[in-house]
C-alpha cells in the first residue's frame, strides 16, 4: 500500500479553495480535505516582508497520488510559487488510513491491497 501523506497548501481565498478542493476529491487525488478558516501569513518575497489573508487546506492522500495532486495544485492555483509541502502519516488509525488509500483509487484501477 502506497504511504498516506498529508499535504498542506494556502489559497488566497475562499472560492479558490473550494474549487481546489472539489476538483482533488473528484478526481481521486485526494480521500478528503479540510478547508480551515482564515489566517494572516507573514513571509518574504521578491525581497520584502508581506502579509496576507489565506485559507489553509489540509489535503489527505496518498505518495502515489501526489504527482497528479502537484499538478492540479499548480495548474489552479494563482500564486507563482505556491505552498505545497507533503508530510508523511507515520501513524493513524488503520481504518482511516486504509479509506484514503481506497479514496483514491482510480474507478478503472484495483483497490489497493490493505493488510
Amino acid at each position: 500500500m502506497s504511504e498516506t501523506l498529508l499535504v498542506l497548501t494556502t489559497l488566497p481565498d475562499r472560492a479558490s479553495a473550494d474549487t481546489l478542493a472539489t476538483r482533488l476529491v473528484e478526481e481521486h487525488l485526494a480521500a478528503c480535505v479540510n478547508i480551515l478558516a482564515p489566517c494572516e501569513s507573514v513571509y518574504r518575497w521578491q525581497g520584502a516582508v508581506e502579509t496576507a489573508s489565506e485559507i489553509p487546506l489540509l489535503i489527505k492522500t496518498t505518495r502515489d497520488r501526489y504527482p497528479a495532486l502537484e499538478a492540479v495544485v499548480q495548474t489552479l492555483h494563482s500564486y507563482e510559487v505556491p505552498e505545497l509541502i507533503a508530510l508523511p502519516i507515520t501513524c493513524g488509525l488503520p481504518a482511516y488510513l486504509d479509506w484514503v488509500a481506497v479514496s483514491v483509487t482510480m474507478p478503472n484501477q484495483p483497490p489497493p491491497v490493505i493488510a
